[in-house]
């Protein structure tokens, strides 16, 4: 094994030591925190929900002001990156007229978000769960989901 793959192969032993492949509430809540934080510095008023790999909501957090709208939404964007394992930016890409995927947006129960701000949250190459922000524009929303999922392995080291 060259040095590169030993590397890999530690980092995803010692990433699946760390949190066992769970999303429990104490790292849901914390990297609600962590993202709200973000969002306050940049002024705005969010919904942040963080879900498990099954999809099924661990914790979700509405900052004061934030949208009613955004709490269904925040929480959507959680279901669809764990349905589609990815980012609902990306899956958004996939469903545009024309594109293979165009039209499961309105599959699932309308459940399936194409809107920017859900992001899958992987240890390693296992998926614990993910991450759905609602209440800016969808770059915004994006922004503050990509943050938050950056973050994750410095606030499971934190736990």
């Amino acid at each position: 094994m060259d040095k590169y793959n030993l590397e890999k192969t530690v980092r995803n032993i010692v990433d699946h030591a760390i949190v066992k492949e769970v999303m429990s509430l104490r790292l849901a809540v914390r990297l609600i925190e962590t993202v709200e934080k973000k969002a306050e510095e940049m002024g705005m008023r969010v919904v942040v929900a963080v879900s498990d790999a099954s999809g099924r909501p661990v914790a979700v957090h509405c900052m004061d002001g934030a949208y009613h709208g955004s709490f269904d939404v925040a929480l959507n964007k959680t279901y669809t990156s764990t349905a589609f394992q990815m980012s609902t930016k990306e899956l958004s890409r996939l469903c545009q007229p024309g594109q293979d995927l165009y039209g499961l947006q309105f599959s699932n129960e309308g459940r399936v978000m194409i809107l920017g701000g859900g992001e899958p949250l992987m240890v390693g190459d296992t998926m614990i769960g993910a991450l759905g922000v609602s209440g800016g524009t969808a770059v915004q929303d994006t922004e503050l989901a990509a943050y938050g999922k950056s973050m994750l392995k410095e606030v499971i080291a934190c736990l």
